[in-house]
């Protein structure tokens, strides 16, 4: 494993503790999904999910839970944070989904290879949590046969002032995990060189949720 995959490692399992892990399946668990999970989950029903998912970054697998409750057949799901990776597997056996679901632990782009390609790629608050997101969105165009839906923060100067406020919170307390806001202009130059297209984008006051799909898999429309 190289230095910057052991930061990386050491980073989320600071950040996504065992605490933190229970506090989020309690949420999901008497509220429901998120409302970045919901809209992300909106867009790949409105659009044909298919029948296999790659979610990646599932946290304790919220989205995962969501599509294979709608009909998907299987999910793998990929998480970085040991945490999560126990959460997700516990809630799956609490809803007697362990069958259809997967859960792979490691960094997506390192372990990308090893994970079989799927119809949908999901990537539900993930991409700011990397300082470079060429090789995350590089790793899921890759495993993707069909779509890839992914939320992240706005590029607005609001999001970019909170997202440092806790940036700078995080290091007064020595804490190494860091937010990024990337350029959604960018990302889409980098989806599009490797052929995919934006279908349609869902948005609240911080954050995106967008849905793409391979021009030559089937018609789009662009919202």
């Amino acid at each position: 494993m190289s230095s910057c995959c052991s930061s990386f490692f050491a980073a989320n399992q600071r950040q996504f503790s065992d605490a933190v892990a229970r506090r989020d399946l309690t949420r999901y668990r008497g509220r429901g999904p998120d409302q970045t999970t919901r809209l992300l989950r909106d867009a790949i029903l409105g659009a044909g999910h298919g029948k296999t998912v790659l979610d990646v970054g599932a946290g304790i697998g919220a989205l995962s839970f969501e599509l294979l409750a709608a009909g998907v057949e299987r999910v793998t799901a990929v998480e970085a944070a040991p945490a999560y990776v126990a959460a997700a597997r516990q809630e799956a056996g609490r809803r007697n989904v362990s069958d259809r679901l997967d859960v792979v632990h490691g960094d997506f782009v390192s372990v990308a290879g090893a994970v079989a390609q799927a119809d949908v790629v999901t990537m539900d608050r993930v991409v700011c949590c990397y300082p470079s997101y060429q090789p995350l969105l590089e790793a899921a165009v890759r495993r993707s046969r069909r779509l890839l839906a992914f939320s992240y923060p706005r590029d607005r100067w609001y999001v970019r002032a909170a997202v440092g406020l806790q940036n700078m919170v995080r290091a007064l307390f020595r804490n190494p995990f860091r937010g990024f806001v990337h350029s959604a202009r960018a990302m889409d130059a980098l989806l599009a060189q490797h052929g995919f297209v934006r279908i349609e984008r869902r948005a609240t006051l911080k954050w995106s949720a967008d849905l793409y799909g391979r021009a030559d898999a089937a018609t789009t429309r662009t919202r």
